[in-house]
């Protein structure tokens, strides 16, 4: 299938999800995955600061209304709005902990790694 955006082109299909990375992506390390961690426990902590206060802030102000359909409207706003800033909360927890655990088995593999000694001297 021809690419109709720019008709000098030749369209081959990528062969993988590799080919549409550029070639100067760099190998995880165990500082990079450290420091990826720590930004992520950061962001996952301040979110989580959030959602604390907003649920507070929502518990704390009760709706004043007595028209059934404001206050489904509400509830399901806030319920949104908090379930949201606990989506960030959960999402930037587990890629810390992922980040953590893809350091701890890079250090893992490089213990193991037994050094070559059959370079013949």
């Amino acid at each position: 299938m021809a690419d109709l955006t720019n008709p000098n082109s030749t369209s081959q299909p990528l062969s993988s999800a590799g080919d549409a990375t550029p070639a100067s992506s760099k190998q995880p390390t165990i500082l990079r995955c450290v420091t990826g961690s720590l930004i992520a426990s950061v962001f996952a902590y301040g979110l989580y600061s959030l959602t604390m206060s907003i649920a507070l802030s929502f518990a704390s102000k009760p709706l004043h209304s007595t028209n059934i359909t404001v206050l489904k409207i509400s509830v399901a706003v806030r319920t949104l709005v908090v379930g949201m800033v606990a989506l960030g909360t959960g999402v930037f927890g587990l890629a810390a902990v992922g980040l953590m655990l893809l350091g701890l088995q890079i250090l893992i593999q490089k213990l193991v790694k037994k050094p070559d000694t059959s370079s013949g001297v």
